[in-house]
């Protein structure tokens, strides 16, 4: 009996402690990541810019719902979830910018898509300014995930669609 008191004692000072210190983390936070792409600006704008197709090379998408065109607006559903964004910034072939547009979740934020001529292909440099409400989520989003770990699975993706490799940097 004393093993199982002793178990629960640390299972609620570690969840004390877990949420104390994402308590004490900021709730928003700014990474950025870019990666080298054989592809033009204007096929990787292509690709960026038009979330049905985002099935299709995205692992973690299941289902896109275009919502509406202007501003341009769509649901993705990935692992039962629903997330809805809306494009904010769309200047062809350069810059893209998108949003949570869903204020019920327990974090949201806007990615920052610049797109830009290297060579003879392309660097994408996505900058996310997310914010994390819960202070539990906070905790995992910074020590366990690591904030740049949604714009290394999507660069990812984006490399392999073009026929690239992205090899995420060291998390920060």
């Amino acid at each position: 009996m004393k093993w199982l008191l002793a178990i629960v004692a640390i299972v609620v000072v570690g969840i004390w402690l877990i949420a104390a210190i994402g308590a004490a983390l900021p709730e928003s936070h700014v990474a950025t990541r870019s990666a080298d792409l054989s592809a033009t600006p204007e096929k990787v704008w292509e690709i960026i810019t038009d979330p049905a197709n985002y099935p299709a090379w995205r692992a973690d998408i299941t289902k896109v719902e275009h919502i509406s065109g202007t501003p341009l607006k769509w649901a993705e559903f990935s692992g039962g979830d629903k997330i809805t964004y809306e494009a904010d910034v769309f200047e062809p072939p350069s810059h893209f910018a998108a949003r949570i547009a869903d204020p019920d979740l327990p974090f949201g934020g806007r990615w920052d898509y610049r797109i830009e001529s290297a060579g003879s292909g392309s660097r994408v440099t996505i900058t996310e300014h997310g914010e994390v409400y819960n202070p539990v989520f906070r905790f995992v989003s910074r020590f366990v995930m690591g904030h740049t770990a949604t714009i290394d699975k999507y660069l990812t993706a984006l490399a392999a669609r073009t026929g690239d490799s992205y090899a995420p940097q060291r998390r920060n």
